[in-house]
């Protein structure tokens, strides 16, 4: 999927991609927009993406990109209640292996 204004949308709230790159990933794209996107750049990504490809975010969403807030919102907005646990980022204990979520 990729249009200029899309590109547009993916620059902004995946500022640390070239958007090119950002929209090879939808997953990872949709996180973002669903997190740190304006209620425009969600209605332009609306014309390349399906409310289920929305949804199949939140069913595997990308650990360590949601908010709490954005979280309960598109879940709640998608009648996925009760809410599921936000998903954590787990990392690597420095010292002594342990795994530990951030």
């Amino acid at each position: 999927m990729d249009s200029p204004e899309l590109r547009t949308v993916a620059k902004r709230v995946v500022w640390f991609k070239p958007p090119e790159e950002t929209l090879k990933d939808p997953k990872l794209f949709l996180a973002h927009l669903m997190t740190y996107g304006t209620l425009r750049d969600i209605v332009i990504a609306l014309k390349y993406y399906s409310e289920q490809d929305f949804e199949q975010v939140l069913a595997n969403p990308p650990s360590g990109v949601f908010d709490i807030h954005s979280w309960n919102y598109w879940n709640l907005r998608y009648h996925r209640e009760p809410v599921p646990p936000l998903p954590l980022r787990i990392l690597p204990a420095e010292e002594d292996g342990q795994r530990i979520p951030h």
